[in-house]
């Protein structure tokens, strides 16, 4: 460096700091900047030569960025950033790849999926026999008496037929076991779990809830006996006998799940954590100082997690925020409460006008009495919480925006952001209402996958057809589309929910199902990123790549849009969260 320069910057912060007390020191930092580079007034890093798709629709493309302090500096062509390298700065190049801001599952179980991906798992599972093999194999690996827990199955991926506790009785003798479904509304007990959760066919469906039983007089029974299988409310007959899991088994299931999620990259979730029918709501709050803010003191986070509490609780919630803000650190956002209105197509408990197809005294279930609901939604709302719905059934999402129109009316108007999730199948008219009322629509484009063949089967195909996954209708409506997986339920995948998003096609199908729906590469990209930001109120800090943004980013494979846009090879190459490399 030119000794001269340094000589006379040494001069001048003499004279400011003795000779003129007064004189404002930002200005004299300023001026020592532009004299001497410095990385505390440089970039960090500069990433040029690639294809940068901001979510920004006034400068959606930009070949290069500026990073610094895990924030973008400036965002345009390489040429237009030179000044801002100086001595410590780092360059990556891109190489031509395409790169788009770092991908937000707007529903995830985070906990839930960390805890999933070290038990029993049964996705895709499609054989009655694979079934008793995956659960033998886990006694075979545990202490007698020990609770053998799993889940992920899809009866639909064998037929239809529901599974039953005599299936793994026979391998089961000394351990209690509970498998949920795929969708977390159903879960198969074996008979030790039953007994020892005194579930007996004089048992009592529970508000909300349904023990299945075998039919009067079957070929095994003389009468009606349970099956093994719980549906939502009524799993909590047996989830109050299951030990908790301990806070070193939900920490580790934390850091699983992020480290994950980043090579899929999700550099952020919203996380609506371990509760649903029949759990119980402190497993949130207790995630949420054991796992949560744990790992944020102790430097270990490695994903952004917006968090929402299950709706009883709201008052709770309303007081933490009062205390500590919303923001806590970059890495927790306190988000809002959640509930549900219904149950799941799979479990024939989404709530319906008409009845199931398959099952034609069936409406499915309404697991809230609406008054209750409706009382802690006008107080959550009045507190100024967001709250979201689970709502799948066409009934249960009239029901709650009906509610959220009351609730609106009631309050008084603001930003408030009102989300259903999943919102799966709706009533003609229905996705209007979203879009005239403002309402977020959190779906999961991968769920379409799974549903296609059932919906069909359960609905019948014209109600199928008209009303499953109407994406670009709650899009026209002016809806605000939020992309996400309900992991466990499917795999945190964003760039294969675009590509089901696009094309619509579920497997062993040659056509795309009700192809009228589809989005393009553009509006399937930005309901997984800036618009999922918007959904839960973070739309100034991430889901975008321009000026002010952390600096969340993931480098693609493809080397042109064009590859990106129409081939379907497309895999994550790097994840970057706050412009530091956490993938691979």
């Amino acid at each position: 460096m030119n000794l001269s320069i340094v000589n006379l910057a040494s001069i001048a912060i003499f004279l400011s700091v003795f000779l003129f007390p007064s004189f404002n020191s930002t200005y004299w930092l300023k001026w020592r900047a532009s004299l001497i580079p410095s990385t505390k007034f440089g970039a960090d890093l500069i990433v040029k030569n690639g294809v940068i798709f901001t979510s920004d629709p006034s400068f959606p493309f930009a070949n290069s960025m500026a990073i610094r302090d895990g924030r973008i500096l400036r965002i345009g062509n390489y040429s237009s950033l030179q000044d801002l390298s100086g001595y410590g700065t780092k360059e990556l190049n891109l190489e031509g790849k395409v790169v788009v801001p770092g991908f937000i599952d707007s529903h995830v179980h985070l906990i839930s999926a960390g805890l999933q991906m070290a038990r029993v798992q049964l996705k895709g599972v499609n054989w009655k026999d694979e079934v008793v093999r995956r659960v033998k194999e886990a006694v075979l690996n545990a202490k007698r008496g020990s609770w053998i827990l799993g889940g992920g199955w899809n009866n639909d991926l064998w037929g239809g037929e529901l599974p039953m506790a005599s299936w793994i009785d026979e391998v089961t003798p000394d351990n209690p076991v509970w498998l949920t479904r795929m969708d977390g509304h159903m879960g198969l007990a074996n008979s030790v779990a039953l007994k020892l959760a005194g579930v007996t066919n004089l048992t009592k469906d529970p508000n909300g809830g349904k023990i299945v039983q075998t039919a009067d007089g079957d070929c095994l029974h003389d009468h009606a006996e349970p099956t093994g299988l719980l549906i939502d409310a009524a799993m909590e007959l047996i989830l109050s006998w299951i030990p908790e899991v301990s806070v070193d088994e939900r920490r580790e299931a934390m850091l699983r799940a992020s480290s994950f999620a980043l090579t899929r990259g999700v550099t952020t979730v919203v996380d609506v954590g371990r509760y649903f029918p029949g759990s119980s709501v402190e497993h949130s709050w207790q995630d949420f100082s054991d796992v949560y803010q744990w790992a944020d003191s102790s430097g270990k986070m490695k994903i952004r997690v917006c968090l929402f509490f299950p709706m009883g609780t709201w008052s709770r919630l309303h007081g933490e925020i009062h205390r500590a803000g919303r923001a806590l650190s970059n890495w927790i956002y306190l988000g809002g409460v959640k509930a549900f209105a219904d149950g799941s197509l799979g479990s024939n408990s989404a709530l319906f006008h008409e009845p199931y197809f398959d099952d034609p005294h069936n409406y499915g279930l309404q697991v809230l009495e609406f008054e209750s609901l409706f009382n802690m939604t006008i107080s959550s709302d009045m507190s100024g919480l967001q709250v979201a719905i689970h709502a799948i059934g066409d009934k249960a999402n009239d029901l709650i925006l009906d509610m959220y129109e009351s609730v609106a009316l009631k309050n008084g108007k603001r930003d408030r952001r009102f989300r259903i999730e999943h919102a799966q199948h709706l009533a003609p008219g229905t996705a209007d209402r979203f879009g005239q009322q403002g309402i977020v629509a959190s779906v999961q484009p991968d769920h379409l996958l799974d549903d296609a063949d059932a919906a069909i089967r359960k609905l019948g195909v014209d109600r199928a057809q008209k009303g499953s996954y109407l994406f670009r209708s709650l899009l026209s409506s002016n809806a605000l589309l939020a992309f996400g997986s309900d992991w466990p339920v499917t795999s945190t995948y964003p760039l294969r929910a675009i590509r089901t998003a696009m094309n619509r096609i579920p497997p062993g199908w040659d056509t795309a199902w009700i192809p009228s729906e589809h989005l393009s590469l553009n509006d399937a990209l930005i309901a997984h990123t800036i618009s999922a930001a918007w959904a839960c109120f973070l739309e100034n800090e991430i889901g975008s790549l321009s000026t002010g943004k952390l600096a969340d980013f993931v480098i693609l494979s493809s080397d042109s849009w064009d590859e990106f846009a129409t081939g379907g090879s497309t895999s994550v190459n790097a994840t970057y969260v706050g412009g530091i490399q956490a993938y691979p």
